[in-house]
């Protein structure tokens, strides 16, 4: 008699089978992604061809390992175990590794950090900084041991031997590159000296140039307020570091040439170009003054210049109008006020002048008796000496001393005996 397996004890067995399978146990797989929507933590996706699909699981651990972005329809390369899912019963691969078929994983990784870096706008045209056409001050972010540095320090030499630069000794490939090349960037900007800076390395596969394409680069020369310029690889490589550059150049000479001045020729140039440019301003400057002084001419008020003071002599008679009112308010305010006051003042004044005039006629009595003349009138005189002394004691006095006597009604001589 037949026996009847369970449903999940079939299942069992075929999971055992697909366990102890050393062809199951790992899987190298080629298809295409598909029904990709990426989830918080563990993803669940189909990898497909023209004639089949399977089912795909892949552990948050090994997504986070991932250096490129999972899209739909993008062929893979994937490594995984083959594993049977008992309550759905479905088969499914469990995926370890994963790398892009065809381009390659930088590949991938450079179209994906471009498109995301386009669309935040570093690399638009308004964010590039013209470069200085007399560039006094130079930063070089290069190895100091390459042919980049050599040929930098040849051409501004040759080309503007007054400027002057300055090396920041930099890995350019390898593990920990990008850091150093975007640390030495911010370096170079928090001295605020440069006029212009150069980054670049000679040529190499996109593995050797590789730290010229990670973000943490790009972001640092989109921030710098120095202009840079890129000289990264040979002409015909590509990087990031190009796209956001203010100027890329083709070699590292190039970018010496981009980075100073072609001296005589250029200071030809420049000087033609500022006297071009000072004759403009100057003529457009004589044209507006012109301009204003023809319209100043043509103006009522140098035409019937008396225009000036109507304003004005009418505010100043309005002025006096209003003064003569007010004054007129004053004094009818306050000439009761001093018609009282005055009453009450002349008694007063009165009885003082005639204190003083008591006073003035004692003064004048006193002064009538003090009269030299008077005093002479009734019988005195005043004799003096030869030099006009007054005697006033006889022991001022000699024998034979010339006196005058002064009377009332003349003067006598005497002498002494």
């Amino acid at each position: 008699m037949a026996e009847y397996l369970t449903v999940s004890t079939l299942t069992k067995y075929l999971a055992s089978k697909f366990s102890r399978d050393p062809y199951l146990e790992r899987v190298y797989l080629t298809g295409e992604i598909s029904n990709f929507r990426q989830r918080p933590h563990h993803q669940y996706f189909a990898i497909k061809d023209e004639g089949a699909v399977i089912q795909a699981n892949m552990w948050a651990g090994q997504f986070r390992k991932l250096d490129f972005k999972l899209e739909d329809g993008m062929k893979v390369l994937v490594v995984g175990k083959i594993s049977l899912y008992a309550p759905g019963g479905s088969y499914a691969i469990n995926i370890e590794t994963m790398v892009p078929d065809g381009v390659g994983a930088l590949a991938v990784k450079f179209e994906q950090l471009k498109k995301k870096l386009t669309a935040e706008g570093l690399f638009e045209a308004r964010f590039k900084q013209a470069l200085p056409q007399f560039s006094k001050k130079i930063a070089v972010v290069t190895s100091p041991s390459g042919a980049v540095i050599r040929d930098i320090i040849t051409t501004v030499q040759r080309r503007f031997p007054i400027a002057e630069l300055v090396l920041y000794p930099t890995k350019v490939q390898g593990e920990g590159a990008a850091q150093e090349i975007a640390a030495n960037i911010k370096r170079a900007n928090l001295r605020d000296t440069f006029d212009v800076l150069i980054i670049g390395r000679g040529g190499g596969s996109i593995e050797d140039l590789w730290g010229f394409n990670e973000e943490v680069v790009v972001r640092a020369i989109f921030e710098s307020k120095i202009p840079v310029i890129s000289s990264v690889g040979h002409e015909t490589d590509v990087t990031l570091a190009d796209f956001v550059a203010d100027a890329r150049a083709a070699t590292p000479t190039a970018a010496a040439e981009l980075a100073t001045p072609n001296t005589k020729m250029d200071l030809l140039a420049f000087t033609k170009d500022q006297e071009n440019r000072m004759i403009n301003r100057l003529s457009l400057l004589l044209r507006n003054k012109r301009d204003q002084v023809e319209k100043l001419a043509r103006s009522v008020v140098f035409r019937q210049p008396e225009r000036l003071y109507d304003g004005h002599i009418q505010k100043v008679d309005r002025l006096t109008e209003r003064l003569s009112a007010l004054t007129e308010q004053k004094i009818a305010a306050n000439q009761h006020r001093y018609e009282l006051t005055a009453r009450q003042l002349i008694p007063l004044y009165s009885k003082r002048v005639e204190h003083q005039k008591n006073r003035l006629e004692n003064a004048y009595q006193k002064l009538i008796l003090l009269d030299i003349s008077k005093i002479k009138a009734r019988g005195f005189s005043v004799i003096t000496d030869k030099n006009g002394k007054i005697i006033k004691s006889v022991s001022e006095v000699n024998r034979g001393d010339k006196l005058l006597i002064d009377l009332y009604d003349g003067q006598v001589n005497a002498v002494i005996e």
